[in-house]
């Protein structure tokens, strides 16, 4: 049974750094890419920061570039989100998902299996 496990959100204050960290389990076959995506009330869905499985290429959304960092520990099949200077519209639902395939549509244009999600909140 496939499972994404999502852990690290929390409140923080604007300026302060979170670190979430999803485990992923179950998966029988290489995946193509593994990521972050946030949903805010309001607002629809979007891919935060993804990386690539195979050569460790990554995509950043514009507005977290330069103050989110993504990393996995392939030993513990475990990506991480590292995020720096957060701001009061970082405030989301954050989501790590996975993508089976490449179809040519980038690396965190949708996907296939989805976590829970944990809600990260900024505010002072």
């Amino acid at each position: 049974q496939v499972q994404l496990v999502e852990s690290g959100g929390g409140l923080v204050r604007p300026g302060g750094s979170l670190r979430l960290s999803c485990a992923a389990s179950g998966f029988t076959l290489d995946y193509y890419a593994i990521g972050w995506f946030r949903q805010a009330p309001g607002k629809e869905r979007e891919g935060v920061s993804c990386i690539s499985t195979s050569d460790d290429s990554t995509y950043y959304a514009d507005s977290v570039k330069g103050r989110f960092t993504i990393s996995r520990d392939n030993s513990k099949d475990t990506v991480y989100l590292q995020m720096n200077t957060v701001k009061p519209e970082d405030t989301a639902v954050y989501y790590c998902a996975t993508k089976i395939f490449d179809d040519g549509s980038g690396l965190c244009s949708d996907a296939d299996f989805w976590g829970q999600g944990t809600q990260v909140t900024v505010s002072s």
